[in-house]
């Protein structure tokens, strides 16, 4: 039986999903002749070229003019002329036109530029402070970059409202009780979009010939992609198997009731995917229902789960490196969207995906999706078997730069895989997700650092003592910044994930939040942030007993996605009003700006004084407490709505 593994449209296009990779590599330790086929990159590629943005222009001029697609119509000759060279460049095959796209001007300019004209030149009319004098690849991808979000632009504006470069339909397939709305998107008039996936599909099938195609669906703005593509498939091949499975599965339909999925696909399966995928394959090749593993089939008319025998699965430490060496690696397209220095990092590489333990070491956070397999079951290999992954990859040929995407990196597995990195002299270069928590003290920053961790990423939360117990989070303020400082110091670069909107958090301590995430800036230990809209989750403890966090959880009858539940929370502040204000803020910290100014002037709305003293974050650093300026006895007016911070003039 040949199994084919499919990451479906859309997903990020700098590097491959680490999904079909590492069940494909355990497949075939189990004597499954099995293939793989990223279908968002071979979307991308496909509309991405001459003939493609052709299809985009003509199918432009089928439908009434649309203003914001004005600019696409007006330059679609110099779109058609440019794509094909500024796809090469950001796939490294033409470095030297670097030279050429540095300069504005070059390219075809549409809503993107505008804003980043409007937004980010200083005040001689140049991106200088950003990328120096010498920086001109760098320049030349973020350029690159904005003529491919203009494209995007044109096509969500004129023809697919649904579309995006790194997802699609996610908006439909967000918070989806009913499998209705996106069977109804399925049947109706084909997009652009849609034709190409089903182009996409019939190569595959062609090429490929499987009998059983597995999709991985890990977020939201996969899903319409993934029913597209089990759909194409069907129509071509009515007797191929489809199975799905992955991280939006395993978190959203736990709870599946909705028959109609069975429409489209055969098998719908749970958690790792590692037994439930071996049962599948026994299953589809003539075994009965007993050889499947936590898996949803229909039965009589019904969505029926077969939980299968209660055997673990391999052991994590026990699995094979990925098999990304069978993936198109010289097609993937790295891009710099944002001059955000995580953003930068994090999408302008072909970095390889690579989970060093299974689950979070601590997995106590109230937020977190505790219960399911994914986070409470904890395993973690030697560090000997991960620096073995990492030079079977570098074998592979897809180079020594790592993104380890675990839940939370291990302190102590960290300090020894280091210790084997250097014993092997090993040059590789990684970052990953930590928990800012006093083990990240300077010998074990400055042990990372020199075994070629160059940022992590990790949650300050809500960044307040009081809401940090009331999550869980087994942190503390004065021991997150104490973290940040040791990374910082040993040249890591720091992002900090924080959430507002937490059941019990006041305004007060929201303004208070931001507040020392300012001096933190100001202090450079962090270098890039971002505020996340607090989500209670069914899987987690929020969502589990929300009266013991002082809620209520909406009640919506489901049948198909059930994850992220709405709740009522008695205190009633805004806490939408207050996010663009923590957006703007952060926006222009992460640009050297306005680092000293009130933090009040960032919101619309009136807001309390910030409660620490000015320096608090310095006295945490010195050991001492954190002081408290006198309580206000009032709000400060609003100030009128501004606009992000232009950068100074240079040298005043």
């Amino acid at each position: 039986m040949r199994v084919l593994l499919i990451t479906p449209p859309l997903l990020q296009c700098n590097a491959p999903y680490p999904a079909t990779p590492l069940l494909a590599a355990w497949l075939r330790t189990q004597g499954v002749d099995v293939r793989q086929f990223d279908a968002s990159l071979a979307l991308l590629v496909r509309l991405l070229s001459a003939a493609g943005l052709a299809r985009v222009r003509e199918a432009l001029a089928l439908r009434p003019a649309v203003p914001g697609c004005a600019f696409f119509v007006a330059q679609a000759e110099a779109y058609l002329d440019w794509v094909g060279p500024v796809v090469r460049f950001l796939q490294g095959k033409d470095p030297a036109l670097a030279y050429r796209l540095s300069h504005l001007g070059t390219l075809p300019e549409g809503p993107r530029f505008e804003v980043m004209r409007q937004q980010e030149l200083d005040e001689n009319g140049s991106l200088r402070w950003a990328f120096g004098t010498l920086g001109v690849s760098d320049q030349a991808r973020y350029f690159a970059s904005l003529f491919i979000d203009d494209i995007a632009t044109a096509i969500s504006r004129g023809l697919d409202p649904g579309f995006g470069f790194s997802r699609y339909e996610e908006r439909l397939c967000q918070a989806l009780p009913s499998l209705a709305p996106l069977q109804a998107r399925l049947a109706g008039p084909p997009t652009l979009i849609d034709v190409l996936i089903d182009e996409v599909a019939a190569e595959a099938a062609a090429v490929h010939r499987p009998d059983l195609v597995g999709l991985t669906v890990p977020f939201p703005g996969t899903l319409y992609g993934a029913l597209r593509l089990a759909r194409a498939w069907r129509r071509r091949n009515p007797g191929v198997r489809i199975a799905l499975g992955g991280g939006y599965v395993n978190t959203e339909l736990r709870d599946l009731r909705d028959v109609g999925l069975f429409d489209e696909v055969d098998y719908v399966c749970l958690d790792d995917g590692f037994r439930a995928l071996a049962g599948v394959v026994r299953h589809a090749a003539g075994g009965g229902d007993a050889v499947l593993v936590r898996t949803f089939v229909k039965a009589s008319g019904a969505v029926r789960l077969v939980e299968g025998p209660a055997e673990p699965g391999p052991r994590h430490g026990d699995l094979p490196a990925p098999d990304y060496a069978a993936l198109p690696l010289a097609e993937y397209l790295p891009l710099t969207e944002m001059l955000n220095p995580m953003q930068v990092l994090w999408s302008s590489q072909r970095w390889t995906k690579l989970m060093v333990a299974h689950g979070c070491y601590w997995h106590r956070c109230a937020f977190c999706d505790t219960t399911l397999d994914y986070i409470k079951r904890f395993e973690q290999p030697t560090a000997e078997r991960v620096v073995d992954g990492m030079e079977e990859l570098s074998q592979q040929g897809v180079g020594q730069a790592f993104h380890l995407v675990d839940e939370a990196l291990p302190p102590a597995l960290l300090r020894r895989l280091s210790a084997e990195i250097r014993r092997r002299r090993l040059v590789v270069t990684w970052w990953g997700n930590v928990r800012l928590e006093p083990a990240f003290d300077a010998d074990l920053a400055g042990r990372l650092a020199a075994a070629g961790c160059i940022a992590v990423t990790g949650g300050l939360e809500a960044f307040d003592d009081r809401l940090l117990q009331v999550l869980d989070k087994g942190i503390t303020v004065a021991g997150a910044v104490r973290a940040c400082a040791a990374l910082a110091g040993a040249g890591i670069m720091v992002h900090a994930y924080l959430m507002y909107g937490v059941p019990s958090q006041t305004e007060q301590e929201t303004v208070d939040a931001l507040e020392r995430l300012r001096q933190m800036f100001a202090l450079g230990l962090v270098r890039s942030a971002f505020w996340h809209r607090f989500a209670a989750t069914v899987h987690s403890a929020i969502g589990a007993e929300p009266e013991r966090f002082g809620i209520r959880l909406a009640a919506v009858p489901s049948s198909f996605a059930r994850n992220e539940v709405a709740f009522i929370d008695p205190l009633g502040v805004d806490h939408d009003a207050l996010g663009e204000g923590l957006r703007r803020a952060v926006y222009n910290y992460m640009h050297g700006l306005g680092l000293d100014e009130d933090v009040r002037t960032w919101f619309q709305v009136p807001v309390p004084r910030p409660r620490p003293a000015a320096d608090a974050v310095a006295r945490l650093l010195r050991g001492d407490r954190e002081e408290s300026t006198r309580p206000t006895l009032g709000h400060r007016p609003p100030r009128p709505a501004r606009r992000p911070l232009r950068r100074p003039r240079l040298g005043a």
